[in-house]
């Protein structure tokens, strides 16, 4: 399969209205540009908003971690780069790393998992094998790269 490891095709800016008191990026904001990001990947690997159309089946998001390393300022421009992290029959488990376009620094880091949900039962369910097949394909191009030392992260306070 031809496809991009990482999947790097999104591109965004920092909009006015997402600077907030301290005069930088507000931490919301960084979530919308990654989901942005997921976006594009999810339209590439075809569980996008075309399928969520024509099947009424689409993936929730049930747990992420972001990481902030450093700040974005007003018309800072950013690329995403997004590895597919591993896959089961009803999980898709992400990792998006946000660099900045002017220096090439990465400014935050997020680790997602998602869940295959039918939307009319809001219920978890298994991707038919066909859909499965194609996003396994892509994670297989993705377990080639190097496992992102800041995945399957927690939270804790240092002991």
């Amino acid at each position: 399969m031809s496809f991009p490891a990482p999947f790097d095709r999104y591109r965004g800016e920092v909009l006015p209205e997402w600077i907030d008191a301290n005069n930088h990026m507000n931490l919301a904001y960084y979530t919308v540009l990654f989901d942005y990001a997921t976006d594009a990947l999810f339209d590439a690997i075809g569980i996008g908003r075309q399928y969520k159309e024509t099947t009424n089946y689409g993936t929730f998001a049930v747990e992420t971690h972001n990481l902030y390393e450093r700040e974005l300022l007003l018309g800072d421009r950013v690329r995403i780069a997004t590895q597919i992290l591993g896959i089961d029959d009803k999980r898709l488990h992400l990792g998006h790393e946000m660099f900045m376009l002017e220096s090439g620094q990465r400014a935050a880091t997020q680790e997602l998992m998602y869940l295959h949900v039918d939307l009319a039962a809001r219920r978890v369910v298994p991707f038919a094998p066909a859909v499965r097949e194609r996003v396994a394909a892509a994670a297989a191009v993705h377990a080639n790269l190097p496992r992102p030392d800041w995945a399957s992260r927690r939270i804790t306070m240092p002991g």
